[in-house]
Formats: C-alpha cells, sequence, structure tokens
C-alpha cells in the first residue's frame, strides 16, 4: 500500500501542475547567496578552507551524548543516530541540493544540482541536477528522487520540516536533469526559501518503496554521500567508512573534503566519562563544553608536552544564547508578564557566572549575540519603523531601554531585585504566606518543575532554584537521560526548561519554528516554550521578507528586543568563543575565522604528527 501511495503522490504532483509550469527558462547560477553577494566565481576549484592534497586516510573518533535509537531523520520521534543527520555538517550518508559555505556568512554553492536559479518574487526555485550522481548500490540519483524526498517531507515531516516548507505548493520536473519548486500564489515573499529546498538531504526512492518511512527504523537506510555505516553497536557507537568511488568526490564544494577512511561515533551518558575518554586518548576532537573542566582540567601531561590542544577560537557564526532558561507557556502562571518579570529578576547570572562557570561566559543579551542582527543601545530609525504599529500592546521598555541582564556585582543578593519582584507577583496575584508563594484567590501554590539537559547545568542553576525556594515558590530540578529530557521538552511536560539557541545567518524559518504560534501548536514541536504572541510572528515574517542586510538587521534586533522584554526566556549564558579539545595529530588550512571548525569535514590525517602524539604518550606511560 506505501508503494502505491507514494506513486500516487508524485503522480498528483506531477498532473497538478501541468498548466502551472513557470521555470519556463530559468539562468542558472553557481550558487546563491543571502543579503550579501558570493565570495566564489562559477569556475572556484575548491573552498578555501579545504585542501585538495589532503591525504585521505586515518580513523577520526569523536563522542555524542545520551544514546541513539532510529536512522529515520525526517521525523521528530526518536534519537537520529550521528551521522544520518538529516541537515547541518554532520550529514554523511547523504547529499544535498546545495552545499552551504563556511567563510561566508549565508551563501550556498552546487552540489547535487550544478544549477540554481531563482525567480525575483521568489514565487520559483529551479535547481539542474549534475549528471553521473548514484546511490550508494549504484542507481542513479535522478529528479525522481528529489521529487519523492519532497513529497514525503511534505506528509511524514515533522513539525518543523513541514513549517518549513508550508508554502511549497508542488514540485515538478522538466527536462531531463531539471526541477522546479513553486510557492503558493498568496505566500509571502520568503528570500530564505531557496535555502531551505537546497539544504534537505535527498532520499532514495527506489529503496523506500518497499518500507515506510512514516516510522522510525533500526535499518540503516541507503545513501549516496561520502560515507556508509560499516558497524553499528545500537545505542552505543556507529563506525563509518569512507566510499572510494564517492560520485561527489571531485566536485568543487567537496574537494579535499571528507578525508577520513573512517568515522567513529561513540556515545557517553555523562560528561566527566567522556572527558576521562578523551585523556585516555579514546576520543579524537570534541567542544568542551563545561567551564569548569575547560578552567581546570587542561593541565594533565599530555597538554604540558604538547601532545593535546585546548583552543578558544573565534568564529563568525552567530552565537545566540547559550542554555537560557523559559517558561512553558502552555501553565497559566507563566502567561503573566509581570510574573515573567519577577522570575527574571530573582536570577543572578554574574553571581553564577563568577562562583560556578569560572567566569568564562559573556552575559547574554541577545538571541544574535556575535552578530549585527543583534539589539544594542536604543531602537533606531528602521526599527521604530516595525515596531509603532505595536507601541501600545508593547513593554514599554522596548522603546526606551536596552535590554541588560538584572542588577547585580556578583557578590551578593540584590535585595532591591527581590523587593521588586515580590511586588509584581503580588501584583499578579501571588503573595507570602506562611513562607510560601500562594495564589491569593485559589491559594494554590506556586511551584515550578525544571527539567534540566545535563547535571553539569543543573548545578549551574541550582542557585537560581534556591533563590526561588527562598521567596516561597516550591521547586524540583532533574536532569533525566538525553532522550527522555528531549521528550519532555518536545511534549511540554515540564515548568522551565532550557535550551541552547543558536541561529544562522539565514534565521527566518527557523524562528518559526522556535517562536511562531503555529509551531506551538502542534504535538513535537521546536518551540517549546509554547511563545504565542502576534507581534512576534508579524516580525518573524518581516525578517523572512528581508532582502538587504538593513532591512534584516532592523527586523532580528526589532525581533530581538520584543523577545527579551517579553521575558519569555531568562537569557544567562553567552559564548565568547568554541572551546576546541583535541589530540595534535590532524592537519588544517589556516584560514580567516569559519562560522564553525570544521574537524569532521575538512580536516585530514597528518602521518607526522600522529606519531609525534604516539611516541609522546609511550614516553609519558612509561614514566609513570
Amino acid at each position: 500500500m506505501k508503494q502505491f501511495s507514494y506513486a500516487m503522490i508524485a503522480l498528483v504532483a506531477v498532473f497538478a501542475t501541468a498548466n502551472d509550469r513557470p521555470c519556463s527558462t530559468p539562468d542558472y547560477s553557481h550558487g546563491i547567496s543571502y543579503v550579501l553577494p558570493l565570495k566564489y566565481p562559477a569556475d572556484f576549484p575548491h573552498f578555501t578552507y579545504s585542501n585538495p592534497l589532503a591525504p585521505k586516510r586515518g580513523l577520526l573518533r569523536l563522542p555524542d551524548m545520551g544514546t541513539f535509537d532510529n536512522f529515520n531523520g525526517i521525523l521528530e520521534k526518536g534519537r537520529i543516530a550521528a551521522g544520518f543527520d538529516f541537515v547541518g555538517s554532520r550529514t554523511l550518508v547523504y547529499d544535498r541540493l546545495l552545499e552551504p559555505a563556511i567563510d561566508e556568512p549565508a551563501s550556498q554553492y552546487g552540489r547535487l544540482a550544478e544549477g540554481v536559479a531563482v525567480d525575483p518574487q521568489y514565487r520559483w526555485v529551479a535547481f539542474k541536477l549534475r549528471a553521473g550522481a548514484y546511490w550508494h548500490d549504484g542507481e542513479p540519483l535522478t529528479v525522481e528522487d528529489v521529487l519523492f524526498s519532497f513529497n514525503v517531507f511534505k506528509e511524514h515531516g515533522s513539525v518543523s520540516l513541514r513549517t518549513a516548507l508550508q508554502d511549497l505548493v508542488h514540485v515538478y520536473a522538466f527536462g531531463e536533469r531539471e526541477l522546479c519548486f513553486v510557492t503558493r500564489a498568496n505566500a509571502q515573499i520568503n528570500p530564505i526559501m531557496p535555502f531551505a529546498y537546497g539544504g534537505l538531504s535527498i532520499l532514495p526512492k527506489h529503496y523506500w518503496q518497499s518500507r515506510d518511512i512514516s516510522k522510525t527504523t533500526v535499518e540503516a537506510p541507503l545513501g549516496s554521500g561520502p560515507y556508509r555505516l560499516k558497524r553499528v553497536d545500537f545505542g552505543r557507537s556507529l563506525d563509518y567508512e569512507r566510499v572510494e568511488n564517492y560520485w561527489g568526490r571531485d566536485i568543487p564544494v567537496n574537494r579535499g573534503r571528507y578525508n577520513w577512511n573512517n568515522v567513529k561515533f561513540d556515545y557517553f551518558r555523562d560528561e566527566n566519562v567522556m572527558l576521562e575518554a578523551h585523556k585516555a586518548d579514546v576520543i579524537d576532537a570534541r567542544e568542551e563544553t563545561v567551564s569548569k573542566a575547560w578552567t581546570t582540567e587542561y593541565n594533565f601531561p599530555a597538554v604540558k608536552a604538547g601532545l593535546f590542544k585546548a583552543d578558544l577560537r573565534y568564529i563568525t557564526r552567530v552565537w545566540g544564547l547559550w542554555w537560557p532558561i523559559f517558561w512553558n507557556l502552555d501553565r497559566p502562571r507563566f502567561q503573566d508578564i509581570r510574573v515573567r518579570e519577577a522570575l527574571w529578576l530573582l536570577y543572578d547570572f554574574s553571581w553564577i557566572n563568577r562562583v560556578i562557570l569560572f567566569g568564562f561566559y559573556d552575559h547574554g543579551t541577545s538571541f544574535f549575540h556575535n552578530s549585527p542582527m543583534a539589539q544594542a543601545g536604543l531602537p533606531g530609525p528602521a526599527e521604530l519603523k516595525l515596531l509603532e504599529p505595536f507601541r501600545d500592546q508593547l513593554p514599554p521598555r522596548v522603546f526606551t531601554t536596552s535590554f541588560k541582564q538584572p542588577p547585580s556585582d556578583g557578590f551578593g543578593t540584590n535585595r532591591d531585585n527581590i523587593v521588586r519582584a515580590l511586588e509584581l507577583l503580588s501584583e499578579a496575584g501571588w503573595e507570602l504566606r506562611n513562607a510560601e508563594l500562594r495564589h491569593k484567590d485559589t491559594n494554590e501554590r506556586f511551584t515550578i518543575d525544571f527539567v534540566f539537559v545535563s547535571p553539569m547545568l543543573r548545578r549551574a542553576e541550582m542557585p537560581y532554584v534556591s533563590q526561588l525556594n527562598q521567596i516561597g515558590i516550591k521547586t524540583t530540578a532533574i536532569a533525566p537521560e538525553n532522550s527522555h529530557w528531549q521528550h519532555r521538552m518536545r511534549t511540554g511536560t515540564f515548568d522551565g526548561g532550557a535550551y541552547l539557541y543558536i541561529p544562522s545567518n539565514t534565521p527566518g524559518l527557523d524562528l518559526r519554528n522556535r517562536f511562531g504560534s503555529l509551531a506551538a501548536g502542534q504535538d513535537y514541536n521546536l518551540n517549546w516554550a509554547r511563545i504565542k504572541d502576534p507581534i512576534v510572528d508579524a516580525l518573524i515574517e518581516k525578517v523572512i521578507q528581508s532582502r538587504t542586510a538593513d532591512d534584516l538587521y532592523a527586523s532580528t534586533r526589532a525581533l530581538d528586543r520584543v523577545l527579551l522584554w517579553s521575558f519569555y526566556f531568562i537569557p544567562g549564558m553567552a559564548q565568547p568563543g568554541y572551546r576546541l579539545v583535541h589530540w595534535d595529530k590532524f592537519g588544517e588550512v589556516e584560514t580567516s575565522p569559519l562560522s564553525r571548525v570544521p574537524v569532521l569535514d575538512a580536516w585530514w590525517w597528518d602521518e607526522n604528527k600522529a606519531q609525534h602524539v604516539a611516541k609522546g604518550l609511550k614516553s609519558l606511560n612509561s614514566a609513570k
């Protein structure tokens, strides 16, 4: 029945568009960019951060937290296995139409597609596929695979996938290798759509026709990318091998990349265990996410001997906010902005950062930290133009005050903050009775059930939890296993949570998924705070419609101010850099700062360095 269903979907897509084929004469380009011009010309040989002479050899060992139980990445159910990621830099087994350049703010170049054309009004996007692409079983990769993929994304994809593609009305093939993506007639202009289409992995139609793509799977699907899964210890580790005859090895966006013969992911339940495994040379490279460990743990003999590196690297990506606390707005008590402001006033990040986080972090004051999209100072004329229509509905401080964290010197409780918080809570109907905060009318106890992603984060937030207890709020705080944490966030079974928010330089569609009202109304959404704010929705649409840098920065800054002054989140940490820790046995191209550290896809095995590390470790071990 599934086989018939997918075939019928494809036929419906073709026949439904027989009289509506706008991509008649597309003017193809080798790439597309957002706001700023392309860096690379049409005849570029490779990205400047890749080395076309890099040797193809060696094993790269990487860690991941938690576990995995699924190889089908289009669903929100289950936890996807590393390497089968559907989007992003860890996509090892699939190809996509376009490849992002990480030395540009927002540009993509042809991968599966040799050409891309975009209608000036964004009513359609055309792609011309490269000749010669094929799946790991030798079958050619064709327009039928692309049609199939986008049909199943629309029918069976996760909430975030379907939200991202909500304006895509149909896709049709024309010619032997060309495809046209058509936007619905009444959709608003959306310059981000070509990037959304180009960034999604393409799936094999012939493989899935005999399987149910609407369900999770423990069978590794067929791919077309630079690696295939060789071995799996389910839930614990994954071993990949490089595909020797990978069809895309020498196209410009891939030349000098994917240099490892083998890639292995090991899963850990505890960050301390992961750290010790790294010290024991079980892991090669990772990001250190615990500030205490970064400050105190990287002085072991291999570091002193120069065999192991701990580098704080500046990267150009938008840092966003690092695990801000947010509230489940489906809970009535958090729907009152006075309550949310009171909870914000009680958060003393300066003390937490100094005492628990070793002073490592910057103060988070923007969802777009480390970018020109971030709010700063007072709103300028372009921002005011966007905000003025909502002046009567917005907190006055959106117009009069640059957002900062609550006043604190980091060395003790700010009594003024507590007094003001209690005043706000009283105005919202809550008062202290016998050291318990209760509702004046119903006598309901004010409670907060916190669910944190890790014991480390829970520890960092315990001073805040204690402060809430001191004013009579009853709290619980747990850090369950990672998959359980994710399930509770997705299903709204919590009061307070925290998540890592790192937007891209093309943030529009992700903003819909994270903060838009439509996403909040769906199960397994990414709007875990359940924000349903028409002003936020309107400003998100302004971000999506931006066609110049000035328009983009004005709309993101305006949105930033509204989100912050609405106190949906308590922004705490902001990253000052990327904490890269690795054994010094790899090569990389030294270049200007990139948006990420491309260990997985652009570094390579350096035999001389590897031998030096091996000899150094042998010497250190013999000296014990």
